[in-house]
């Protein structure tokens, strides 16, 4: 019979728990400092423990987790979502995003005559090329 896990590479740990769909995904996210450990940046092959603090983004949303469980492999949602337990102030902090996403304008009601015709196009272009002139870059140099 096989022991029990006291530590796990935290991108298998990610994908067990279903905050990745992949491990390649985990570890493409924790190369590009999205996930923490203790609030610094870690590899892929960093070993987490029951205790451990982990911050992560899915997207636009940042969570703050407590690992309280390791698992070997990736069972079913009720099961990965015993492996860890969100904080308080993280669960409060994505449920504010949530609701001003929900409250935020529709960014198409913004836009008041649609796109433009091929006369406001021209019109544009034309804009475009009387400001720049003949100069090719931004600098201030003449």
């Amino acid at each position: 019979m096989a022991e029990p896990l006291t530590r796990q590479r935290i991108d298998k740990w990610l994908w067990a728990a279903r905050f990745y769909k992949t491990r390649a995904l985990a570890v493409d996210e924790i190369e590009r400092g999205r996930v923490q450990l203790g609030g610094s940046n870690v590899k892929p092959a960093r070993e987490i423990k029951p205790g451990d603090v982990v911050t992560l983004r899915q997207g636009a949303v940042a969570r703050t987790v407590v690992v309280r469980g390791l698992s070997p492999m990736r069972g079913p949602a009720p099961v990965a979502q015993q492996l860890y337990e969100e904080t308080p102030d993280s669960i409060a902090a994505r449920e504010q995003a949530a609701a001003t996403r929900r409250l935020a304008p529709e960014p198409a009601h913004a836009i008041a005559q649609g796109r433009p015709t091929k006369r406001d196009r021209r019109a544009i272009d034309g804009q475009r090329r009387d400001g720049w002139g003949d100069r090719w870059s931004a600098g201030l140099d003449e």
